[in-house]
């Protein structure tokens, strides 16, 4: 049974480790879950659209936003800004859904400082071999971007032990059950039901 208020769950990992794939699979899934867009300034990638896979801006415009204080967690990655918009997160959160953040490893950490009670999952490559075959594949990295990326990943994965929970990215529909999986246990937590009841009973009743 879930409780009155949302679970923000965090997917996070190296890039080109398929995030987005497996988050739309799981969607496809679970139509009931809630996807934050985050704010980006990179160039859109062929088939994205603004709106629904990223809300893209300027650099200025996002500068503005951090300054106003509008981000639960915002990175620069690569030369470009990502961010999370605070907003719709408390919102969806406080109307009982849960909350998916797809975002990248630096903005995960900053999310555990503002939102420690999140459930971190981090999304592992079955090797870095298959990571930079996976990064190439796209087409739209150059060699010097594809290192950089790579350099990145190793450092990414050193943070592993500040997440709940690891799932490997072998094949897409595993990688989607076990995060289903995941998303169950949350809800089954004592910790969870008590506090639900203790809140609908009295506290002291329970």
């Amino acid at each position: 049974m879930k409780g009155e208020k949302g679970i923000l769950f965090i997917l996070s990992g190296p890039s080109g480790v398929g995030k987005g794939t497996v988050r739309k699979a799981l969607f496809e899934q679970d139509p009931d879950l809630a996807y934050s867009i985050s704010v980006t300034t990179r160039n859109p990638r062929e088939g994205e659209e603004n709106g629904v896979d990223y809300f893209f801006k300027t650099k200025e415009e996002v500068e503005r936003m951090i300054e106003e204080g509008e981000f639960i967690e915002y990175a620069e990655y690569v030369g470009n800004y990502y961010g999370t918009p605070k907003a719709y997160v408390e919102q969806t959160l406080n109307k009982g859904r849960d909350v998916f953040l797809e975002i990248e490893v630096q903005g995960a950490m900053q999310v555990k400082e503002n939102f420690p009670e999140g459930v971190f999952i981090f999304l592992f490559p079955p090797s870095l071999e298959e990571l930079k075959n996976r990064i190439i594949s796209r087409g739209t990295e150059s060699e010097d971007l594809v290192k950089n990326r790579l350099l990145e990943a190793k450092k990414e994965i050193d943070m592993m032990d500040a997440y709940d929970y690891v799932v490997v990215n072998d094949q897409i529909d595993q990688a989607v059950k076990r995060i289903e999986a995941i998303v169950l246990s949350e809800h089954c937590k004592r910790e969870r039901i008590a506090k639900q009841y203790k809140k609908a009973l009295g506290s002291d009743v329970l």
